[in-house]
């Protein structure tokens, strides 16, 4: 009875193993995701897999379906292959902002980073950088305006700045002396891109005694120069005239018989009213005589003119000197006969 009892036992139980053995061969093994192929949180959950069961997968984080359905079923203690296929998420062109752009060279894909660039004048507040995660890019940032401090009083002077706040990129203080000083350097500063002025703020130094004779001498002596310069020009030419008219009178008449020492007198007179002038002239100049050399072309030619007019003038008067003379000693000489006559009677 007992053999029997014993005997059956241990068929009992050579059969409950043979069936443990043949349901764990016919259930598959947990089912494994692949690069960018995770399981589904309920595919986690399940402890066996028998045979004919189907398991979900789906795309990892970062990654979007681009085909298949993600179902897998165990088929002979198998898994089917899943159809799957997944991509990299899209994050797209940032959200523009004012005052800002995106350096994109690494592109926009999951994992991408870009960087922010801010406009001239303007600064980044925030993050630099932005990455894009499996909700899109992430990384707040805005571009401010640049700021410059105020600049500090300028002793004896004052800005005219009446701005609210700090002065803005591009923005413009000018300044102004006391009455009594002069400013020394730039009288207006711009805030640049670097938060920093273009120049050093001027200074207001005091009008000293120097200072304001030079002022007085360049101020008084300026136009003078420049008169002197053009009564210089007109005396050069006055000059050249009288010496012209000196030079051609003189060969020009001789004494002859009675009437040479009369016109020898007259051209004297006329001689001595034309050197008069010039020798005044040189004697207040201390006997130089000022050209100047930016007078041009056109005032030699007004010159060559006025002294020819002037010469031609002169000629004709000593022309018409002459022949009068000349009348009135033909004259004497046809009364000479007559006047021997007279003397005889």
């Amino acid at each position: 009875m007992d053999f029997s009892l014993d005997t059956c036992g241990r068929r009992r139980c050579l059969l409950l193993l043979y069936l443990f053995v043949l349901e764990a061969a016919a259930n598959c093994p947990n089912p494994e995701g692949r690069e960018n192929i995770v399981l589904t949180t309920e595919a986690l959950l399940v402890n066996t897999f028998p045979e004919g069961i189907g398991v979900t997968l789906e795309c990892a984080n970062g990654y979007v379906i681009e085909s298949g359905s993600g179902v897998i079923s165990c088929t002979d203690g198998k898994w089917t292959e899943p159809d799957l296929i997944c991509k990299k998420k899209d994050c797209g062109p940032p959200q523009p902002q004012p005052h800002m752009s995106f350096d994109t060279s690494d592109g926009t894909l999951f994992g991408a980073v870009i960087k922010v660039i801010c406009d001239k004048g303007y600064e980044i507040s925030g993050l630099s950088h932005k990455h894009c995660f499996s909700k899109g890019w992430n990384g707040k940032s805005t571009c401010e305006i640049v700021t410059c401090e105020e600049p500090a009083e300028v002793t004896n002077g004052r800005s005219l700045w009446d701005g609210q706040g700090e002065p803005e990129y591009g923005q413009v203080i000018t300044f102004v002396c006391d009455e009594g000083y002069n400013l020394v350097g730039h009288d207006s500063i711009m805030c640049n891109e670097n938060g920093e002025y273009n120049f050093e703020p001027p200074k207001c130094q005091g009008v000293t005694t120097e200072d304001r004779i030079t002022t007085t001498i360049v101020t008084t002596t300026a136009p003078p120069t420049q008169a002197s310069t053009s009564t210089a020009s007109s005396a050069t030419s006055t000059a050249q005239q009288d010496k012209n008219v000196t030079t051609s009178a003189t060969p020009t008449v001789s004494p002859s018989a009675r009437g040479g020492r009369d016109i020898f007198t007259a051209e004297d007179k006329a001689t001595t009213a034309n050197v008069t002038p010039t020798t005044s002239f040189q004697d207040k100049h201390d006997g130089t005589v000022i050209t100047n050399s930016d007078t041009g072309y056109v005032n030699v030619i007004a010159s060559v003119i006025g002294i020819s007019l002037v010469s031609c003038i002169v000629v004709y008067f000593l022309h018409k000197f002459l022949l009068r003379k000349k009348g009135s000693y033909d004259t004497r000489e046809d009364l000479k006969p007559e006047l021997l006559q007279f003397q005889n009677l």
